[in-house]
């Protein structure tokens, strides 16, 4: 069955979608239904403010993304980013953009992956937009988080003999994206041939369902640690790190024996003839975290499950370098997605 997105209208689909939503934030004065959400922070808070605009083409392919974790995953990424600021997600607004493709069906389907997001991190949906589109499938999501004051952790605060920390590992969602084109290009080629995914589920879970690590920010509060600068690992490690590194005007080392790889994502590096190092730094859509924190906190933080020391800042005129297995030191580079240009920086 497939009901025409026509039939309800704008605010029809938006209450269809909408309807039944639970608050559950004291932040949260009123949401969905009037011309503005309602809102009410403590003064001993900060705001964190963060949106993301996801296209079709561009950031998703239909073809093999489920419409459930599209929305899940269209949450989750902004979730991350409040994270990476050290503060906590409290509402979202939904805005999309729809083509005469997409039916009430596959909306309900969208909106099942928001609202299960949603309910796993305790954020509110509070508002948004619908609009018609002529390119297909637009999505702006913007979430709104707090942090108590003076606890914002900024990109600029890495300071020299700081300790580099990564959170789980890195390079499996660029694998799961390189396992789904494959697939996608031999189903191309085949439409009876049937997608060969038996070993690498968490390779397409990373991809298509990835979490923010929200866990990782209760572990360092719970251990009295505050980052230095910390980020989210959204385009790949060495975009991400030279960003810390340029805002913070220092250098850094990092060394390849010490970046996390899952078993998974070697076997697939492997598989695909691709250097698995080079896909841990340049991947991107891992959402771990990326932070620095003082020498002094070495022994609390090499200590915490699910976080990895990869490296140190250094004075900025030694640069930013990668050391290799074998002691070869090589320049970071920013070979990360840059969405402009449609392809990896070079």
């Amino acid at each position: 069955m497939r009901t025409e997105i026509a039939s309800l209208g704008e605010f029809g689909l938006i209450r269809h979608l909408t309807d039944g939503i639970q608050l559950q934030n004291k932040s949260t004065l009123y949401g969905v239904g009037d011309d503005a959400a309602a809102l009410s922070y403590p003064t001993d808070k900060e705001i964190l403010i963060t949106t993301d605009l996801l296209l079709e083409g561009v950031h998703f392919d239909l073809t093999y993304v489920p419409f459930k974790h599209l929305g899940y995953k269209s949450a989750v990424v902004n979730f991350s980013d409040i994270y990476a600021m050290n503060g906590t997600p409290r509402q979202i607004t939904v805005s999309l953009g729809l083509s005469k493709r997409f039916s009430v069906e596959d909306m309900e389907q969208l909106y099942a992956g928001i609202r299960l997001a949603c309910e796993d991190y305790g954020v509110d949906i509070i508002g948004g937009d619908t609009t018609s589109s002529m390119t297909g499938l637009t999505i702006s999501i913007t979430c709104i988080g707090e942090t108590d004051k003076g606890k914002a952790v900024y990109r600029n605060g890495a300071r020299e003999t700081d300790l580099i920390c990564v959170s789980g590992d890195l390079g499996a969602a660029y694998m799961g994206l390189q396992l789904l084109e494959r697939e996608k290009a031999v189903l191309k080629d085949n439409n009876n041939v049937q997608p060969d995914f038996a070993g690498k589920e968490y390779l397409l879970e990373r991809q298509l369902k990835p979490e923010a690590r929200r866990d990782i920010i209760q572990r360092l509060a719970e251990a009295n640690v505050l980052p230095t600068a910390m980020m989210d690992i959204s385009d790949g490690l060495s975009s991400e790190l030279l960003h810390i590194c340029t805002q913070s005007k220092v250098g850094c080392r990092i060394y390849e024996e010490h970046i996390p790889i899952d078993y998974q994502t070697a076997v697939m590096a492997e598989e695909l003839n691709m250097n698995v190092t080079t896909c841990a730094l340049n991947g991107g859509e891992d959402y771990e975290l990326l932070f620095t924190v003082p020498i002094a906190d070495h022994e609390k933080v090499s200590q915490m499950e699910g976080i990895k020391l990869i490296g140190h800042i250094t004075k900025p005129e030694l640069g930013c370098a990668l050391i290799t297995r074998d002691g070869q030191e090589f320049e970071l580079k920013a070979q990360g997605w840059n969405p402009l240009q449609g392809e990896k920086e070079s």
